[in-house]
């Protein structure tokens, strides 16, 4: 009985410890970007300010909200996945140091760190690929010059 609640509660205590550092800083980002959304709002409320601060804030109608919005559920997500392989690999290292020499276990142990591996490394390549396409879609400009 108290191998199965181990069992339990060490993937949990370390999913945890993993994501703590990685949502602690999402949610302090949303929370001065709501401070940062409210200032905002009160620029463009306020008809003192000249109109080229107001349009340099976001007041002209234009917004990147909302492509910002998407690089960042984006980049959670896999962030979030790559700490899923990473606990991943720490199971399967677990799992091979207890496996006391058994053929079987210590070949279920290996298979699980190879695609937790490559698991990880598909988080790392696809991170990349999707800013490289965000900052190349973000540099054009939406209307071409004439």
């Amino acid at each position: 009985m108290p191998k199965k609640i181990f069992k339990l509660i060490l993937p949990a205590v370390l999913l945890l410890s993993t994501l703590t550092p990685t949502l602690v800083p999402q949610l302090s980002y949303a929370a001065k970007k709501t401070q940062k959304a409210e200032a905002t709002a009160d620029i463009c409320k306020n008809k003192e300010i000249p109109d080229t601060v107001r349009a340099a804030n976001g007041c002209d109608g234009s917004s990147d909200e909302l492509p910002n919005t998407v690089i960042t559920i984006i980049n959670s997500v896999i962030a979030v996945l790559g700490l899923v392989a990473v606990v991943f690999i720490i199971i399967g290292g677990v799992s091979y140091m207890t496996s006391s020499g058994e053929t079987a276990k210590v070949e279920k142990a290996k298979k699980t760190i190879l695609y937790a591996v490559i698991g990880l490394v598909i988080c790392v390549l696809a991170f990349a690929i999707a800013n490289f396409a965000i900052s190349i879609i973000n540099s054009q400009p939406a209307v071409p010059e004439t």
